[in-house]
């Protein structure tokens, strides 16, 4: 017989030879349990009973709520929350982003400026949202007639516009004009004399979207109306309404002062981001 065999025959007897497992009382040493056993069971007990563990363990990581109170393991409920925030952050973002450009085109308001003075929130996100380039390529002519429709209606919105105003404007307050409208010198609206103390009213029923005092203008308020309509009012020596306010017709919303600017109300109105002559609208007198 081969070396090699019998040193299997040897290794063979040892895996399978019994042996006794017993376990005595210290005290009177009589035999309390024993158990007959090999070392190949004990072998395959400790293998199977190693596998039921990791089969066990393994399955509680993937298949239970444990797994979320391991280190550095996202619970469900964390990544919807994360998911979530992600949607308001951008919502947030994008508020944020058209609140800014409305601000701006109140600004605009206060300082005249034509080209940007554009209130209307609803048409700041269309233009937002228009990212398609469009062939503008046109004719000579074409550019003729655009030019000369443009001058012509460039500052007279209610002049051939078919939506007129569907209420009534009374007027801010009664007195004489001192400087009339006129784009030309960049006077968008109209100066009026006025008393000290005299109550400034508001035109028509609306909501105050602004309500401030500027180094330019003292004391200016903006109200927003129907159709897109807005009232300034500028020279003011102290406003009885803050911005949210909503007001009436004829409704105190400031009062003048005894100055010689705050003694001419200086007082605008605008459509749809144009300005256009209160006298055609408003008797002041």
């Amino acid at each position: 017989m081969s070396q090699k065999r019998l040193k299997f025959q040897a290794l063979k007897q040892k895996l399978l030879s019994k042996r006794r497992f017993i376990i005595y009382n210290e005290d009177t040493l009589a035999e309390s349990f024993s158990l007959k056993l090999t070392i190949m069971n004990v072998f395959v007990v400790a293998t199977l009973g190693a596998i039921l563990i990791i089969f066990v363990t393994t399955f509680i990581i993937a298949f239970t709520p444990l797994r979320e109170y391991i280190p550095g393991y996202a619970s469900t409920k964390l990544k919807e929350q994360a998911t979530l925030l992600t949607i308001k952050s951008d919502s947030l973002l994008k508020v944020t982003k058209e609140n800014n450009a409305y601000i701006n085109s109140v600004k605009a308001v206060l300082n005249g400026d034509l080209e940007y003075a554009k209130l209307n929130k609803d048409s700041i996100q269309v233009a937002e949202n228009l990212n398609e380039e469009i062939n503008t390529s046109i004719s000579e002519k074409e550019k003729e007639l655009r030019n000369e429709v443009a001058n012509d209606d460039k500052y007279n919105v209610f002049d051939k516009s078919e939506s007129k105003v569907s209420y009534v404007l009374f007027a801010p307050v009664s007195g004489k004009i001192t400087k009339s409208y006129n784009v030309a010198s960049k006077n968008l609206g109209v100066n009026i004399a006025v008393a000290k103390g005299t109550p400034v009213k508001s035109i028509a029923p609306g909501t105050i979207i602004f309500s401030e005092w500027t180094p330019s203008s003292g004391f200016v308020v903006i109200i927003r109306h129907q159709d897109e309509v807005l009232s300034v009012y500028k020279n003011l020596s102290s406003v009885t309404k803050s911005s949210g306010s909503s007001v009436k017709s004829s409704e105190v919303i400031a009062i003048s002062g005894d100055n010689a600017s705050q003694n001419q109300i200086h007082f605008q109105l605008w459509k749809n981001g144009i300005p256009i002559n209160p006298i055609q609208f408003i008797n002041f007198e």
